[in-house]
């Protein structure tokens, strides 16, 4: 892990928390952090303890072991001033849909001490909503209203945005559209932002960092870039006219290659992808591609976690 001053200095630390109901362990003294500025994935198979964690986050659930700090402050004992950092979006986002997006801000907002009229036109620019906040929230599509949450969420400044399963029914459009606003709030607002989602190819391009969670138990944390690229080496495809001739000349460098769907899959760095192309075309070898395919997050969450479906 980096030791930058942002993963030094993390927002949200979670220490060897448990959580028990009766004589079931539903999470088994799990530890990671959260830096600043940075969106953080939260992934897991069915049961893993996910939503309990995220509930034990927000308090909407008690620990039975361990401790969660927020902004230096500990959930447990002292949970106000802990849980001013949060903003958080749990399952859909409720809002009075005969009410316009603006006056839902404005009820919202009356809750707030010190929230006042520039701050809702603050979060209303910040998740591009300035052409429809005066429509009916009715009128909203889905995405409109996950972005509406968003804002209500964001109203009291807080240091850490929780969003559980956000993309849930959204489609390609609106995921984009949450993933660019997302982006925007760690880039420019240095908020950090929780997602749990079950959507792997989305987290991949959603997040800075994954922590993968089974039975309870973490199994990794990693930077994005670490899950797409171990090493200096990639996962290296030739497609060549005689691909058995290939593996042959291979196997007698002491290289380990394998051959799936008639093309030749090999191991390589970059000066050994060239080197490896010249060989084959001095020993009489038609290549007609050469390409890159790096493991995706979902190729390793499953090597991780075995098969089991996820949520």
């Amino acid at each position: 892990m980096s030791t930058s001053q942002e993963v030094a200095a993390p927002i949200v630390q979670v220490d060897r928390i448990s959580k028990r109901i009766g004589s079931k362990t539903i999470i088994d003294k799990l530890s990671f952090v959260v830096p600043r500025g940075e969106v953080f994935g939260f992934l897991g198979p069915n049961g893993a303890g996910k939503t309990t964690t995220i509930r034990m986050i927000v308090g909407l659930m008690s620990i039975s072991e361990g401790d969660i700090r927020i902004g230096g402050y500990s959930v447990r004992t002292h949970f106000e001033q802990a849980i001013r950092h949060i903003g958080a979006i749990v399952e859909n986002p409720e809002m009075y849909k005969f009410l316009s997006g603006y006056n839902n801000l404005v009820h919202y907002a009356r809750m707030i001490p010190g929230i006042g009229d520039e701050r809702i036109e603050e979060v209303i620019e910040l998740v591009g909503m300035t052409n429809r906040i005066h429509d009916k929230v009715k009128t909203y599509s889905l995405g409109m209203r996950q972005r509406l949450g968003i804002a209500q969420a964001l109203l009291h400044k807080p240091s850490v945005l929780i969003l559980d399963e956000p993309t849930n029914g959204l489609d390609p459009a609106g995921i984009r559209e949450l993933r660019d606003h997302l982006r925007k709030l760690t880039r420019e607002e240095g908020i950090s932002v929780i997602v749990s989602s079950h959507l792997l190819a989305e987290m991949e391009l959603m997040c800075d960092r994954v922590a993968i969670i089974q039975n309870g138990k973490l199994v990794d944390v990693r930077l994005i870039k670490e899950f797409v690229r171990e090493d200096g080496k990639h996962r290296v495809v030739y497609e060549v006219d005689a691909v058995q001739q290939a593996l042959k000349i291979v196997s007698e460098h002491g290289i380990q290659a394998e051959v799936v769907d008639n093309e030749l899959v090999m191991q390589l760095d970059k000066e050994e992808t060239a080197g490896w192309n010249k060989r084959f075309v001095e020993a009489g070898i038609a290549i007609y591609g050469i390409r890159k395919s790096a493991k995706s997050l979902e190729d390793q969450f499953l090597e991780m976690t075995g098969s089991d479906p996820i949520a």
